[in-house]
């Protein structure tokens, strides 16, 4: 076992993926007592809803878990852009007798200024911090490893590999292109190589000196085994997860990930304002048919996304929702999620080769 998980006393070289709004305290602790590493995310919290939501899963758990922030930068405001988007939006909200926001926020703070999340983060120390979309400043990053907290990022290539590896990080997270959710990219309007998971995991590997955790369209154990011989440390799955009864995902979308739509996913800026890889809907359709310079950016974009998919809910269409998911979607599973740790665990014994 690589020295990083038997250090956090993890039996498993199993992540279950953060994602924000969908992982619950509840499917962490299953997770963690499971023999796994649980996560919760709470970059769309407040500072007070975060520490709730870390001790409620210290209430249901005392193995290690994970929490997750968001270090975008912060967005810059273009109130003719965010008009004409609104606009754009209309129709569609007209569809389902609503009308769309007046006026766009910024409805969450990005980690890299928030300095209250920052503070309880230091005060709860949680027994792992994971970044997302790049880095906070190397001041918060010292205060976080002094506090004898184990520390992991996200990256979606090697360059933002070796960034991560420079600062003291303890384990790098290798997204690939095939993972659901939001892309990590540290600057989204920047060039994207769109690295696959099983290239991303081996370059991360050969170039840096610190463990790597695959992540990216990985379901079951054999994928596990697959990128473990790749040299990873672990894998993180997110998408195998979100069918768990833990998880809060809405019914339709557990029906889409369950169905058909799992067999189709798309990558979309449109839903919230960076690029994320969600199953083929209603919104990555309308995405498709915009440029993605007229969105608004990041978090000020999901804004309009969230109204316009809880006007279109309220009607029973759930085509308009946030059904983040990766590529391997048709393998997803509506187990409990420490009965789908167990499985994963059976599956990785069958998956390993004699010798």
């Amino acid at each position: 076992m690589n020295p990083l998980l038997r250090r956090l006393g993890i039996e498993l070289p199993i992540v279950q993926a953060p994602m924000a709004g969908v992982s619950t305290p509840e499917m962490a602790a299953a997770v963690s007592n499971a023999g796994g590493l649980g996560s919760i995310g709470i970059g769309a919290a407040d500072p007070e809803t975060s520490r709730s939501m870390i001790r409620a899963v210290r209430t249901l758990t005392a193995r290690p878990f994970n929490v997750n922030v968001f270090c975008h930068a912060p967005a810059a405001p273009d109130p003719a852009r965010e008009a004409a988007w609104v606009a754009r939006l209309a129709p569609e909200f007209a569809r389902y007798g609503a009308t769309p926001p007046a006026r766009l926020r910024e409805i969450y703070t990005s980690f890299v200024t928030d300095a209250a999340t920052q503070t309880v983060l230091l005060e709860e120390k949680p027994p792992v911090v994971s970044f997302h979309f790049g880095l906070p400043a190397q001041r918060v990053i010292d205060a976080l490893r002094q506090a004898g907290i184990v520390l992991l990022a996200s990256a979606t290539n090697p360059d933002e590999g070796t960034a991560v590896a420079a600062t003291g990080i303890d384990a790098v997270l290798a997204q690939g292109y095939e993972a659901g959710g939001h892309r990590g990219i540290f600057d989204p309007a920047g060039p994207d190589d769109r690295l696959g998971t099983l290239a991303l995991t081996r370059l991360l590997v050969k170039a840096l000196d610190i463990p790597v955790i695959a992540a990216g369209g990985i379901m079951d154990g054999a994928g596990i085994i697959a990128v473990l011989a790749l040299g990873a440390m672990a894998a993180q799955l997110g998408t195998a997860f979100v069918a768990c009864p833990e998880s809060s995902a809405d019914a339709g979308y557990r029906a889409a990930l369950l169905g058909p739509p799992a067999g189709h996913t798309a990558m979309t800026a449109a839903i919230s304002g960076r690029p994320a890889r969600c199953l083929a809907n209603r919104f990555t359709a309308l995405g498709d048919e915009i440029d993605s310079s007229a969105i608004p950016d990041y978090p000020i974009a999901y804004d309009a996304g969230k109204a316009l998919h809880a006007a279109a809910k309220a009607k029973g269409e759930f085509g308009y929702g946030a059904q983040w998911a990766g590529q391997g979607a048709p393998l997803a599973r509506a187990l409990p999620a420490a009965e789908l740790v167990a499985r994963l665990r059976d599956e990785m014994e069958q998956a390993r080769l004699p010798g």
